[in-house]
């Protein structure tokens, strides 16, 4: 294959960042902030019908793209993906606001969750909340899917990729596995005379598993160096978030009790936002205001590192073919992947006919009308609310 450059697919990372441009983001990502539920298939989902479809910030090749850049590096993706799409928009301001705007809201939500539990022991009980939410999200998971699968799946064997990563995924593949296999696996079926070239994909550290002092003492420098550590390798869903603080916090150092870190991850489970901010839960508790904001603070501040990096180097990289079929292969895979999600989610969330109703009538308003998927969510926390009457 002749690596000559081509044409570009993401836009410049340095517009014009305009006074207008800064306050959309900053406007948008404080909404999506406060009131995006359902992990960050879910997020990415609002993302793509919001900015995409109706709003036209970038087109779905772009989009597909930032998809396929974020699930390549560590950190929690629908973060990293308003951290890309803020500095897409705005410029190196946008880059700051984008993140800080779409955390803050919940970083805000859970402190104050975490100053009631700590003040009276017990957590607020909202499973209404999510019984009418989660079949609106799903609804919101599915259009995406659809609406970038059209766009990924240019030929057979992206849509083979694809099936592939999502039976790998239920077979119990390593995610970050089936991403980079994904990629490679493209990249061999359109250059199979060439396939010796190809290595070091299964070469991916994780400091995470390096030898480290036993720690007893609470101190706040190891408070924030163990969220950094986590946030710097960490791939996957919250369930595997989960299995990083049960090693980091329970086994090792022996800060948080079992039932503690649950609690916390029903935190993160229920409040809106990103679910790393399941740390400034577990912050506050070790440490109060000042633990919450370290603890915080150390799990996102390597997207925004990563994120820096990662523009740079795939706006050079993308010029090459080679690169580009491999990021095609990337884009399949994570769309395997969520549709892995939106699957299991709607196992979990499809209990009875008042949820399938919730989920038919949004995926109508979707395609058909063109809601507001805020509406929705809001709509569908009202459903919840009064279920919890009968």
């Amino acid at each position: 294959m002749d690596d000559q450059p081509t044409a570009q697919h993401m836009p410049n990372p340095h517009p014009s960042a305009s006074a207008n441009h800064l306050l959309e983001v900053l406007r948008f990502f404080l909404h999506l902030g406060l009131t995006a539920f359902g992990g960050p298939a879910a997020h990415i989902a609002i993302m793509q019908n919001e900015l995409v479809k109706r709003r036209k910030w970038l087109s779905e090749q772009q989009f597909l793209d930032l998809i396929g850049i974020t699930n390549l590096i560590p950190g929690p993706n629908s973060t990293e993906m308003a951290i890309h799409i803020g500095l897409l928009r705005a410029g190196w301001a946008g880059f700051w606001v984008g993140g800080i705007a779409f955390v803050l809201p919940a970083f805000l939500i859970v402190l104050g969750l975490a100053w009631a539990y700590v003040e009276y022991g017990t957590l607020p009980q909202v499973s209404w909340l999510l019984y009418g939410i989660k079949p609106v999200v799903i609804a919101i998971l599915l259009q995406a899917l659809w609406q970038l699968g059209r766009k990924a799946m240019k030929d057979r064997w992206l849509a083979a990729v694809g099936l592939g990563v999502l039976a790998g995924y239920f077979l119990g593949v390593n995610e970050i596995a089936l991403l980079f296999g994904g990629g490679a696996a493209y990249w061999l079926i359109k250059n199979l005379r060439r396939a010796q070239s190809l290595g070091g994909f299964a070469l991916l550290p994780s400091l995470a598993h390096l030898p480290t002092a036993a720690v007893t003492a609470f101190s706040y420098g190891t408070l924030f160096w163990s969220f950094f550590k986590i946030g710097s390798v960490m791939y996957g869903s919250g369930y595997v978030l989960l299995a990083f603080l049960q090693s980091e916090f329970v086994t090792r150092l022996g800060w948080l009790t079992q039932p503690q870190l649950l609690d916390a991850v029903a935190i993160g489970q229920f409040t809106p936002g990103p679910f790393f901010t399941t740390a400034t839960f577990i912050g506050y508790v070790l440490g109060g205001v000042k633990g919450a904001v370290l603890a915080t603070l150390g799990l996102f501040l390597p997207s925004f590192i990563f994120v820096a990096l990662s523009n740079r180097v795939f706006r050079r990289l993308q010029k090459y073919p080679a690169v580009r079929v491999i990021l095609d292969g990337v884009n399949a895979a994570a769309l395997g992947l969520m549709a892995a999600v939106a699957w299991q989610l709607g196992a979990a969330s499809l209990v009875d006919w008042v949820t399938v109703a919730v989920l038919l009538v949004s995926g109508l308003l979707l395609l058909r009308y063109k809601i507001n998927s805020t509406w929705l969510i809001l709509g569908g926390a009202l459903v919840g609310l009064l279920s919890s009457f009968f």
